[in-house]
Parts: structure tokens; C-alpha cells; sequence
């Protein structure tokens, strides 16, 4: 795969917590603008592998890059969505969107910063809620405020741990419609990295899937996801070949788990 300027590299990683390997030779190349979503069971360390990427844990062995340049800690460059919201609670969505503002744009005065908030928060379809507190708002407008604030970063890496996945049917449905539209819809496009257990999701958001196996995390198989965009679930989901391709990832998963049962 072509590494461009902002591609994300993994070699050889592993991570191990409280002597027990969580993590065992990741190798992962995530092209500039490519959508991956990392899909894998509980304890599959799908997390754990995003945190390593944001900078917040750091690994036993092996590299990150990204754009060429490795990885020791957070940056600006990672904007992180994680599943349950982390907006600052005393501040209101306008002022929690204006924050990474001022961190991607320190010159802005506050009124221009608030200016941008309220055109971000537009974006997700917030525009008239920029004064209120997060404890104000639904859990489905808590995340779209949360992806806002990601968005307004400008980073090159949007990384994103299960973020619907504390949400009802319907609003995930919506917030993953939305995301794809602001995704296509951004010049340049971002990459991005998005963790989740759900096949279904996976398919219909992702470009190609990294599939997760469990004791110690590894990742068992990659699958191009060959549906063109934009992709419409009705669609998406009568299309013969999307069925075999769920089909052909449950059976990846599955024969991964009988056999970790098998050895033990």
C-alpha cells in the first residue's frame, strides 16, 4: 500500500498489561484519506491498538508512524472519538467545540473561535443548541457535539473507539450516515481509524476491514470492502455479495474462536 504524507504505519507492534500480552505483531499500513474500521470481539485489544495510535498508552515493542514521523505520545494530529462522549461538562457544546478550535487555530480571537464552533456544530446538525451543557442534550446530540469537536481539530487522523455504540438503533443509524457524509464531504479527506464489533457497521462505513482475533489481539485478515459509495443500507443490505462478504467474516471469527477454545 502507498504510504502518503499523513498514512499511518504499524510494524511489529506488541503491548503487553500486568505481564499478559494484550497485543502480538500488529503489522497495519493505513493509506492517507482511507477509512479503515478495525472490527474484532471483546478482548480482540481492537481498543487497546487505537489508544497506542492516539499516543495514550505506549508499546512494548514494534513502531508507529505517521506521515513518516513515529509516534511517542498524543498530537494534535489524532482528534479521538471514544464511545462515551468526554465532553467537558462545565462548559457549554459552543465552548467545548471552540477549545480544539483554539488548539488547531491559537491566533483566532474568541469571537471567531465561537463563530466556528457554531458553523462545526452546523455541520452535525447542532447549530441551535452551541449555549447549552452536555448534561442538556441526548446521548445521540452528546456525540455528534463530540465528533464536532473532533472535526474541529483539523487533524489528518480521526480515531474512533465504538462511538455508537451506547446508542439506540435508530440515532446510530443516523450518526453513521452523518459521519460518512462529513468524511466524503472534507477536503482533504481524513483518515480514519474506527473500532467496532459489529460486522454490519463495519461494511457499510469502512473501506477496507481489519479483522481482530483474541489471546493475545493479532489481526487474522484484511478484507477489502468493494461497495461503491455512497452506500444506501437498504441497498447494501439486499446485495447478495454483501451477505457472503458478512458471512465470510463471521466464519473468520468464528474459526479463530473455536480454536483459541480448542488449545485451551
Amino acid at each position: 500500500m502507498s504510504q502518503g504524507r499523513h498514512s499511518l504505519l504499524v510494524e511489529s507492534l506488541d503491548f503487553a498489561y500486568g505481564g499478559s500480552a494484550i497485543l502480538q505483531g500488529i503489522d497495519l499500513a493505513v493509506a492517507e484519506g482511507e477509512f479503515l474500521a478495525l472490527l474484532g470481539p471483546s478482548g480482540s485489544g481492537k481498543s487497546t491498538l487505537l489508544r497506542l495510535i492516539a499516543g495514550l498508552e505506549q508499546p512494548l515493542a514494534g513502531r508507529l508512524a505517521a506521515g513518516g514521523k513515529p509516534l511517542a505520545g498524543p498530537g494534535p494530529d489524532r482528534a479521538v472519538v471514544f464511545q462515551h462522549y468526554a465532553l467537558f461538562p462545565w462548559m457549554t457544546v459552543g465552548d467545548n467545540v471552540a477549545e480544539a478550535i483554539a488548539k488547531a487555530h491559537p491566533t483566532l480571537s474568541r469571537k471567531e473561535r465561537r463563530t466556528l464552533a457554531r458553523e462545526h456544530l452546523a455541520r452535525v446538525g447542532l447549530g441551535e443548541v452551541a449555549g447549552q451543557h452536555p448534561f442538556e442534550l441526548s446521548g445521540g446530540m452528546q456525540q455528534r457535539a463530540a465528533i464536532a469537536r473532533a472535526l474541529a481539530l483539523e487533524s489528518p487522523f480521526l480515531l474512533m473507539d465504538e462511538p455508537f455504540g451506547a446508542l439506540d438503533p435508530v440515532n446510530r443509524a443516523r450518526l453513521q450516515d452523518l459521519l460518512v457524509d462529513v468524511w466524503q464531504g472534507s477536503t482533504p479527506r481524513r483518515t480514519v481509524v474506527f473500532v467496532t464489533h459489529d460486522v454490519d457497521e463495519a461494511l457499510l462505513l469502512a473501506d477496507r476491514v481489519a479483522v481482530m482475533g483474541a489471546n493475545p489481539g493479532r489481526i487474522i485478515r484484511e478484507y477489502a470492502v468493494p461497495f461503491e459509495r455512497p452506500r444506501k443500507r437498504t441497498a447494501l443490505f439486499k446485495d447478495g455479495a454483501f451477505h457472503q462478504l458478512r458471512e465470510e467474516i463471521a466464519e473468520a471469527l468464528d474459526a479463530d474462536t473455536l480454536a483459541h477454545l480448542e488449545a485451551a
